[in-house]
C-alpha cells in the first residue's frame, strides 16, 4: 500500500499551522530577550522604514494610533498566505514547500540584521522559528500521509496532529505575551521634584462636557513612533552618553540621574503628523533634569555656532535632530523621567525621554533615549531629516474644536461649543469662533497655565434655528498674532489652517 497525497485543504492547513507554531516559538524566544527581534516585528519595522512618507502620513491620518496594529495585522496575514502556499506546494513536492519557508526565514533574518544596532544573536528568534516551522511542515506531512484504503485512520491522525500543533502555537502566543507582561512592570521610585510645577487649576472639562481634560492621563496620551512593540528596557542597564563636539564627553546612569536636581513643568507636546483638528497633542506634568545643565557639564565647543544640533539616539539607533539652542535656552527642555507624578510609562519612553517645549515631537521628544551627540546638520542627518522633514519644526498655533462632534445632533437653545488651543512658546491670548461663516466672536477661555501649555475654551451659542450649521475656530497668540488660515498638510513642517465643524440643530 502506498501513501497518497493529502487533500488541498489539508495541505494548506499544514502549511498554515507549521508557520504559525514556528512564529509562536520565535515570539517566546524574543519575549525572553528583545521583543523587537521577533520575525514578524522585524519585518514590520523594515516595512515602516521603506514606506514612503506620504503613505505613512495617510496611515496615521486614517488609522491614528491603530496604524501599528493595522501594519502588524497586514504583515501577519501576508505571512500566513505564503504559509498556506508553502503547504500547497509541498503537497506536490515537499522540498518546494521547504524552500518557500526557508525564503521567508531569509527575509525575516535580513529584517532583523537591518536594525541599526543588530547583532548576530538577534537572529536566535528567527532561527528558532525556522527550525520549528520546518520540522512541523515535514513532520505533519509524514504523520498525516494517507495510506490507501485507510481514510478513517488518516482523518483521526490528521485531526490529532494538527490539533496538537495548533494547541502548541496557541500556548506559545499566550506564553510569549505572559513573559512580556511579567517583564514590563516598572520597579522605580520617582524622587520628588526639587522645583515642582504649580498645581493645575480646575479645567473647563468639569463644566463643558466633551472638552479635552486640562491634563491628559498617561493611559490616553497619544503615541506616535516607529516602534511596533513597546521596548522593555531596564533602568539598571540604562545609561545616557553625551558626546560629539564637546570638551567633556561623559556617561550617566539612571541611578546617577535620580540624584540630580529634578525640575517639573506643565508642557503640551504635539506630533508633526497632527492634521488640522487632530488629536495628536497632549498636556502633562513632566519631571526630569534640565538638558542645558547636562550639556553645560559636557562643555559644548563653539556653542554659538548656528549650525549645531543635538542628535539624540534611541536605544535601537533611531535618531532625532534638535537645534542646540532649543536645548540650552530658557524654555526648560528636559530629559524627562516622570509623567504626571509617576515614572514614565514604557510606551512613552521609560527609562527616559526628551521633552522640548515648542518643537514638534519629531524634533525634540525622543523616547527611550540613550545618547546625545553634539554635531552639525551637515555631518549627521537624523531619521526624519533623511526623509525630507523640516529641521526647524516650531509647533504651529492652532485652535481645535472638541464639541459638538462632527455631524452631531444638538437640541435648540443653548449650544455649548468648546475645545482646546495651543501656541507653545508664545501663549494663547484669545480664541475666536465664527458661526455659519459670520463674524469672528470671542470665546471664553479656561485657566492660563503657562505659554507652553494648551488652553481650553468654550462659546455658548443661543439658537432656535433648526438644520445644518457650521463653526470655525482660530487662536490669537503672542503679540495678538492671528492663526493662519492657509491650508497645509503635515509634511514637511506640520499642518495649518482653520478647523471647521459641521453639526445639526433640531
Amino acid at each position: 500500500m502506498t501513501d497518497e497525497r493529502p487533500s488541498l485543504l489539508r495541505a494548506g492547513v499544514i502549511g498554515l499551522l507549521s508557520v504559525g507554531v514556528g512564529l509562536a516559538a520565535g515570539g517566546v524566544v524574543a519575549a525572553l530577550g528583545d521583543p523587537a527581534t521577533s520575525p514578524v516585528l522585524a519585518v514590520g519595522s523594515e516595512v515602516i522604514d521603506r514606506t514612503p512618507t506620504p503613505v505613512k502620513d495617510w496611515a496615521i491620518e486614517h488609522f491614528g494610533t491603530h496604524d501599528k496594529l493595522i501594519l502588524l495585522s497586514s504583515v501577519t496575514v501576508a505571512v500566513l498566505i505564503v504559509a498556506i502556499a508553502s503547504g500547497l506546494l509541498a503537497r506536490s513536492r515537499l522540498l518546494v514547500g521547504v524552500a518557500v519557508q526557508v525564503l521567508m526565514l531569509l527575509v525575516a533574518g535580513y529584517a532583523v540584521l537591518a536594525r541599526p544596532f543588530a547583532a548576530l544573536s538577534d537572529l536566535l528568534p528567527t532561527v528558532c522559528a525556522g527550525v520549528v516551522s520546518l520540522a512541523a511542515l515535514v513532520g505533519l506531512f509524514r504523520v498525516t500521509a494517507r495510506p490507501a484504503g485507510s481514510a478513517g485512520a488518516s482523518r483521526r491522525t490528521f485531526v490529532a496532529a494538527t490539533g496538537g500543533t495548533a494547541a502548541l502555537a496557541t500556548l506559545g502566543v499566550v506564553g510569549g505575551r505572559a513573559i512580556t507582561s511579567s517583564r514590563s512592570a516598572i520597579d522605580v521610585k520617582l524622587p520628588a521634584a526639587d522645583a515642582p510645577a504649580p498645581a493645575l487649576p480646575a479645567g473647563l472639562d468639569r463644566t463643558v462636557p466633551g472638552v479635552t481634560p486640562l491634563r491628559t492621563p498617561n493611559s490616553s496620551f497619544y503615541r506616535v513612533d516607529t516602534e511596533l512593540s513597546v521596548p522593555n528596557l531596564s533602568a539598571s542597564d540604562w545609561e545616557l552618553t553625551i558626546d560629539g563636539d564637546v570638551e567633556n564627553p561623559y556617561t550617566i546612569s539612571y541611578s546617577e540621574l535620580l540624584r540630580r536636581p529634578l525640575t517639573e513643568r506643565n508642557i503640551t507636546i504635539t506630533c508633526v503628523s497632527n492634521p488640522v483638528g487632530g488629536k495628536y497633542a497632549g498636556g502633562a506634568t513632566w519631571r526630569g533634569v534640565l538638558l542645558k545643565d547636562l550639556l553645560a557639564e559636557a562643555r559644548v565647543k563653539e556653542p554659538n555656532r548656528p549650525d549645531l544640533q543635538v542628535l539624540s539616539t534611541s536605544f535601537n539607533g533611531f535618531t532625532i535632530s534638535t537645534p542646540l539652542g532649543a536645548m540650552t535656552d530658557d524654555r526648560g527642555a528636559m530629559l524627562a523621567i516622570g509623567m504626571n507624578g509617576a515614572p514614565l510609562p514604557r510606551a512613552h519612553g521609560f527609562p527616559a525621554r526628551l521633552i522640548t517645549p515648542g518643537l514638534y515631537g519629531m524634533l525634540g521628544c525622543t523616547k527611550w533615549v540613550t545618547k546625545l551627540t553634539v554635531t552639525t546638520y551637515a555631518d549627521r542627518k537624523a531619521y526624519w531629516t533623511k526623509r525630507g522633514w523640516t529641521t526647524e519644526g516650531e509647533i504651529k498655533p492652532t485652535a481645535r474644536i472638541d464639541v459638538p462632534a462632527a455631524l452631531a445632533s444638538v437640541k435648540p437653545g443653548r449650544v455649548l461649543i468648546g475645545g482646546t488651543a495651543w501656541a507653545q512658546r508664545r501663549g494663547v491670548v484669545a480664541v475666536q469662533v465664527s458661526i455659519d461663516g459670520g463674524p469672528w466672536t470671542a470665546a471664553s477661555l479656561g485657566p492660563d497655565v503657562n505659554v507652553d501649555y494648551w488652553r481650553q475654551w468654550y462659546y455658548a451659542w443661543e439658537t432656535n434655528k433648526p438644520g445644518q450649521h457650521s463653526v470655525r475656530a482660530r487662536v490669537i497668540y503672542g503679540d495678538n498674532m492671528i492663526q493662519t488660515a492657509a491650508r497645509a498638510g503635515v509634511f514637511p513642517s506640520g499642518s495649518s489652517g482653520i478647523e471647521e465643524r459641521v453639526f445639526l440643530v433640531g
